[in-house]
């Protein structure tokens, strides 16, 4: 989105979600090195529900552009973590008409 020439975009930067796509990130890494054989493990480790580990996980599945938009706390408002832990398309092109509904 273009604001006009001298208009600031304020950013809300939502610290919930940016902890949460730290997480994600970080948990798939341990998982990808070998350091943990399966999110079951993983999970055990860090204290919380496998279910929850792997909602969280469907993070690292948003497209780029969200991430930086989320890092950036320039994302609409309709992208919470409640919104982003519920199921959504995995394909990048998709994902913004998907937020955009709930908006």
């Amino acid at each position: 989105m273009h604001l006009p020439e001298g208009v600031t975009h304020s950013q809300r930067t939502d610290n919930t979600l940016n902890k949460a796509l730290a997480r994600a990130f970080r948990w798939k890494r341990m998982l990808d090195s070998g350091e943990y054989a399966n999110i079951a493990e993983l999970a055990e480790r860090e204290g919380i529900a496998p279910s929850y580990m792997t909602r969280v996980l469907r993070l690292t599945l948003l497209a780029p552009d969200i991430v930086e938009a989320i890092l950036d706390g320039k994302q609409g408002p309709e992208v919470t973590l409640a919104r982003v832990l519920e199921p959504f398309p995995a394909e990048w092109a998709e994902q913004p008409n998907h937020f955009a509904r709930f908006g």
